[in-house]
């Protein structure tokens, strides 16, 4: 049995080697990925192979010179950061009311985060804007 079984595995096909985006250096975690960042090689591990699914995004882990890059080791990029001071803002209708806030996780575009607000001391939830700026839920 445990001979059938190791000729089994032996002639089975071994993973062919595959064209995949691959580091063109060492890129640290928290590091927005560029063209530059990017080249082509052959692997036998699975990873992206068109440049505009990694460009503009933001590793999550260490990617080692060399290493294929994969869309779980890729997030959208953080525009807000841990313990940063932002500007919130309150919008129902005519009336707007804007406060400085402490935020209290990181967060990309359409994030919703956690705030605390600075003059009133109250955590309240706030979703990231584009350009950065944070919007109270209602």
């Amino acid at each position: 049995m445990r001979a059938l079984l190791l000729i089994v595995i032996l002639l089975a096909p071994l993973p062919a080697a595959a064209t995949v985006l691959a580091a063109a250096r060492t890129l640290p975690a928290g590091t927005v990925i560029t063209e530059d960042d990017l080249t082509m090689a052959e692997s036998k591990r699975p990873g992206l192979n068109d440049p505009a699914q990694a460009v503009g995004k933001q590793t999550r882990i260490t990617i080692y010179e060399g290493r294929p890059i994969q869309a779980s080791l890729l997030q959208a990029p953080r525009l807000v950061t841990r313990n940063q001071i932002v500007r919130i803002t309150f919008q129902r209708g005519p009336l707007q009311i804007s406060a400085e806030g402490r935020t209290l996780s990181e967060g990309a575009a359409g994030d919703v985060i956690r705030v605390l607000n600075l003059e009133s001391r109250n955590s309240i939830m706030a979703q990231v804007n584009p350009d950065g700026s944070l919007t109270v839920l209602q």
